[in-house]
């Protein structure tokens, strides 16, 4: 198999509920993503998938949905809380917004969806949350 990797840069906040310190405290991060995408040829032009198909599905997913909003929990009852009648972004995550759960979701949910039909598959993600901090999750 031959890969490609397309780097997408957002920024949001989140909590990470039940965290022992203060990550437990609203805050944000500049998150970088990396998708690495695996097809079992190339292309007629010699491509796993133009980068920019990756910038376009994916990055745009992330742009829509994450990128300047606030990531929580959806069992978080005090973030949920604070939103109630907002009309600040914000996503209701299906799991606790940590690095490594965010790669997981990237991978399993959002990447086969927006992919479908391109032959295509992203096979590792990989979130820095901070310069020192990443998680991956791979297939």
């Amino acid at each position: 198999m031959i890969t490609c990797t397309r780097r997408v840069q957002f920024a949001a906040g989140h909590r990470v509920y039940g965290h022992e310190s203060k990550c437990a405290n609203l805050h944000g991060h500049n998150y970088v993503v990396l998708f690495e995408a695996e097809a079992p040829q190339l292309d007629d032009i010699g491509r796993v998938i133009d980068f920019s198909v990756l910038k376009q599905r994916l990055g745009g997913w992330i742009e829509k949905e994450w990128d300047h909003g606030f990531l929580f929990d959806c069992t978080d009852v005090d973030c949920a809380t604070i939103f109630v009648g907002s009309t600040w972004k914000r996503f209701a995550c299906p799991f606790n917004p940590t690095a490594e759960n965010m790669a997981e979701f990237l991978l399993r949910i959002v990447s086969p969806e927006l992919l479908n039909a391109t032959g295509v598959r992203v096979v590792r993600v990989t979130v820095w949350e901070t310069e020192n901090c990443y998680a991956t999750a791979s297939l």
